[in-house]
């Protein structure tokens, strides 16, 4: 299959690297999505991911108990670092170099995030794992992705999830859910849909970047979703 895209973000959340696991991470689904992140790699698309922290921390949750929201938000960025080296060790014992770089300076375990720096490594060939949100607290890793996917000027964010797309509600709960195969920056902000934080889909929109919503449990889900194959939505 030919790709569609040139350069691409892709966006994992933290939820999606437990697997089976109600904690922590799975070997089994990380070292599936490398492999996956790798085919793609190899295709001749430039990626760059941001992976989320949901599977050890989540700062808003806790912030909400009466953790002061600063703070919380802090650790959970922290959780994302985590994450990050993990997917970084797992590309790279496949032979597929890989790069972390973090909107925390945490100069003993990673690289910290310049955008200049970022782009020297895509042009090397290797995958870029962007860590530490923005690096400030408020602001979800939805957003960060918008953010490093403007900065990156990527063709496309594609979002990894549970569910195969878009729906206009939680299909989980819901078995009347209807499913969008694509809708607008403007649908999804105005109908509030819980696909990505508005501030994220409005920087998306500003910057003329389509969102990829697709199921990461399917086979060789993400290289359809970067061939405009199989089945997903799209949000433009």
């Amino acid at each position: 299959m030919k790709p569609a895209y040139k350069r691409i973000l892709l966006k994992l959340s933290g939820e999606g690297l437990m697997g089976n696991k109600s904690f922590g991470m799975s070997g089994e689904v990380i070292k599936d999505l490398a492999m996956q992140i790798r085919k793609v790699h190899q295709s001749g698309v430039e990626v760059c991911i941001v992976v989320g922290g949901g599977n050890i921390f989540r700062g808003a949750k806790e912030a909400s108990k009466g953790m002061n929201r600063t703070v919380a938000d802090q650790v959970g960025m922290l959780a994302t670092v985590m994450n990050a080296l993990y997917i970084q060790n797992a590309l790279e014992d496949i032979g597929t170099p890989a790069r972390v770089l973090s909107g925390l300076s945490i100069p003993q375990v990673c690289e910290t995030y310049m955008y200049r720096r970022a782009l020297r490594h895509l042009e090397k060939g290797r995958v870029i794992i962007f860590a530490g949100g923005t690096g400030n607290p408020y602001f979800t890793t939805d957003t960060g992705a918008a953010l490093r996917a403007s900065e990156m000027q990527c063709d496309a964010l594609l979002k990894a999830t549970q569910v195969d797309g878009v729906y206009d509600a939680d299909p989980k709960k819901n078995s009347n859910a209807v499913r969008y195969d694509k809708i607008s920056y403007e649908e999804v902000i105005q109908k509030e849909l819980a696909v990505m934080d508005i501030s994220a889909v409005a920087l998306a929109k500003e910057n003329h970047i389509p969102i990829i919503v697709f199921s990461q449990h399917n086979a060789d889900a993400l290289e359809q979703a970067v061939c405009g194959k199989g089945k997903f939505t799209i949000i433009k």
